[in-house]
């Protein structure tokens, strides 16, 4: 569904399956008829290879943060001199750069993600899953977040495979939108975002992205109509 770098965003009703789609790509879960193949290999189990960033950031509250963007690289017996340096590099990236001796707990909800990216980052993988990383957040803080995801992407250029329920920011972060109809989830119309690179925040207010809106948003709210309907029955 994505080609290497493109960056893809998922979205659809609840309980349409996006994240079992996400848990599915990273391994956690198996699919139940077929095979999911990622670069031409079957997935079947979690590997290094496929990054994830959750809703929540999920960052082990006993380490520090650089002791969480380590903690991959240490599972895989990289040596401490390389990975302490390849940790710093990628918080570096994602604006923590003197914050590698501070706790998850001491950080704000958008830092912690940020640290959340830098982890998934930090093994270098070919695709990096991300289900909801902003939800949780405040609007202002969501749109500065998008922001830098993009710089972030820019600069390693990984395929991104990204969950959201928000349609402003699946129109304004990916390459396409993937339009997923209601239980059982199937793709029902993949968008293609002729914006340009790189985006900034107003593009939102163009014509074009408004058009793209409409037409998505019509999409979004006709399953989710199909799916108030079928739990009536």
């Amino acid at each position: 569904m994505t080609t290497p770098g493109e960056f893809v965003a998922l979205l659809g009703p609840s309980g349409c399956g996006k994240t079992t789609l996400l848990n599915a790509v990273a391994g956690f879960v198996q699919p139940t008829a077929g095979q999911l193949i990622v670069d031409g290999e079957r997935v079947a189990r979690p590997g290094a290879d496929r990054g994830m960033v959750f809703q929540q950031h999920s960052l082990f509250p006993w380490k520090t943060v650089l002791g969480n963007v380590e903690f991959g690289l240490k599972m895989r017996g990289v040596g401490k001199s390389e990975r302490t340096s390849r940790a710093r590099d990628y918080l570096n990236l994602v604006g923590l750069s003197g914050f590698e001796r501070a706790y998850p707990g001491e950080l704000s909800g958008g830092m912690q993600q940020r640290v959340g990216i830098a982890r998934a980052l930090v093994n270098r993988p070919r695709v990096l899953l991300m289900d909801e990383p902003f939800g949780a957040l405040d609007a202002q803080t969501r749109l500065t977040m998008q922001e830098l995801l993009l710089g972030v992407w820019r600069e390693v250029r990984t395929t991104v495979l990204f969950v959201t329920h928000d349609i402003d920011e699946a129109l304004f972060l990916a390459d396409r939108v993937a339009v997923m109809t209601a239980r059982p989830g199937q793709i029902r119309d993949l968008v293609t975002m002729k914006l340009g690179r790189p985006r900034a925040a107003e593009v939102i207010a163009t014509p074009e992205f408004m058009a793209l809106k409409a037409r998505v948003l019509a999409q979004v709210r006709e399953e989710g109509a199909r799916t108030l309907a079928g739990s009536r029955r």
